[in-house]
């Protein structure tokens, strides 16, 4: 898959043709001119006098606060100055988000226990992100300092000598000298004036016009380090956050499959041992009267009791096999592809065998999955391949079936993709319409 999406954008960017079949300038050439990179210019010229509001506001509000606090006004004081500077983090958030194009998430909120200004105050203070906020204000005057000089001299310069040509003429009308002047002493002055030597510069000029915006992007990139890194969610907190949500996760498919499960038990099993209570009373009533009659009602019932325990099997079977338990992933995975619609080949290879919460997820996944194939696909074969690289289990199941699978498509993806989420797995789809579908589900090995 890789290697066909290099070899269809790699011919087009080798040829610099456009989408639609046209040419355009590499991008060396375009970088001058881009929008991006005057958005780049826009954000180092305003970092110097933003990182100014933030360092005189940091520097004043925190030392004003750290000398009061002999007093009890010292501590209102040091939350009013974090207080700000989450605030000008929002701020810059924003504009790093409309200049640099980088997306960068707000931090957790403020965890207070009950509602309050002494609770606000100590939940500020208490709180990284505000600490994370103000080094970044510190941070960003230095920073803006040397950006901003290096930018400034680069820019003016590159276009300047590149624009000469345009404007030596000054020197001559305004100055009193015959061009720009590239050298000088008390006996000897050398003048950019001749048409080889405005050549040369104009030359020297668009190397460095042409070289600046790359300059320029790799100081903004430092600059999205530290937006990520200072004002953004901390990876602690966000970790926390992902936990959350996987927690929920679980919780919910736990809940979904004990419903399925009493469900299953109240219209299948039960209803049928419920039938055959009856039917064996009924038989018992009879036994006497007409014994025939009673032997057709108790084999009657004994075909009842057979398909009673196979749905009680097949529902055994539904919250984790027998086989899995005692013979793994191999024996599991054969069992389910014969029981499929279209001929499985199946190829698990493994070093050992994973954790046992892995192993179940792998074979509901796979269950899953050849459901799908046998419901949706339209196919003929279909394989399901198993091995270990690395750190990571890796199951992939495909088809040569009609395709168009999705998350979207009422298939159970999404449920899928949610179960392996919550344990940090990834599923990866690939299904273009018209086959053929190739699903991989990724998860972590865990002996």
């Amino acid at each position: 898959m890789a290697t066909e999406y290099g070899r269809e954008y790699g011919q087009g960017y080798g040829q610099g043709r456009r989408a639609g079949g046209g040419y355009r300038l590499p991008a060396a050439l375009r970088a001058p001119v881009e929008g991006r990179a005057w958005r780049e210019l826009g954000y180092v010229l305003l970092s110097l006098p933003v990182s100014l509001v933030l360092f005189t506001w940091t520097v004043t509000m925190v030392a004003l606060g750290a000398g009061l606090l002999v007093t009890f006004l010292g501590i209102p004081v040091l939350a009013a100055a974090l207080a700000g500077c989450r605030g000008f983090a929002v701020l810059e958030r924003a504009r790093a988000r409309a200049l640099l194009g980088l997306d960068v998430a707000g931090p957790e909120p403020l965890r207070m226990r009950k509602p309050g200004a002494a609770a606000w105050t100590g939940a500020v203070l208490k709180s990284g992100t505000s600490w994370r906020n103000a080094l970044y204000a510190l941070v960003l005057l230095p920073w803006a300092v040397f950006t901003f000089s290096v930018t400034v001299a680069f820019w003016t310069l590159g276009w300047a000598l590149l624009t000469y040509p345009l404007w030596f003429w000054a020197f001559p009308a305004f100055a009193g000298q015959g061009g720009l002047q590239l050298y000088g002493d008390a006996h000897h002055r050398i003048y950019l004036d001749n048409p080889f030597e405005i050549t040369v510069t104009a030359l020297v000029g668009l190397v460095f016009t042409l070289v600046t915006p790359w300059l320029v992007r790799a100081l903004t990139t430092v600059d999205g380090l530290l937006v990520r890194g200072l004002l953004g969610p901390s990876p602690l907190s966000a970790r926390v956050v992902e936990l959350e949500s996987d927690r929920g996760t679980v919780v919910d498919t736990a809940a979904a499959d004990l419903r399925r499960i009493e469900r299953d038990l109240h219209d299948g099993a039960q209803a049928r041992l419920v039938g055959l209570a009856m039917d064996l009373g009924l038989a018992k009533e009879k036994l006497r009267e007409d014994p025939r009659a009673a032997a057709r009602m108790v084999e009657e019932a004994h075909g009842e009791v057979k398909t009673a325990l196979q749905e009680l099997r097949d529902l055994a079977r539904g919250i984790h096999p027998a086989v899995l338990t005692d013979r793994g992933l191999d024996a599991a995975l054969s069992s389910v592809a014969s029981r499929c619609t279209v001929p499985v080949t199946v190829d698990v290879d493994l070093p050992a065998r994973p954790a046992a919460a892995i192993e179940g997820i792998a074979y509901f996944t796979v269950s899953e999955l050849l459901q799908n194939v046998s419901k949706h696909s339209r196919a003929r074969t279909a394989s399901v391949d198993v091995w270990r690289a690395e750190d990571r289990l890796l199951v992939q199941v495909t088809d040569d079936g009609v395709g168009g699978a999705g998350p979207a498509g009422g298939s159970g993806l999404a449920g899928l993709a949610a179960r392996l989420d919550a344990v940090d797995g990834v599923l990866v789809i690939d299904s273009p319409a018209g086959g053929p579908t190739r699903v991989i589900a990724e998860l972590p090995w865990r002996p």
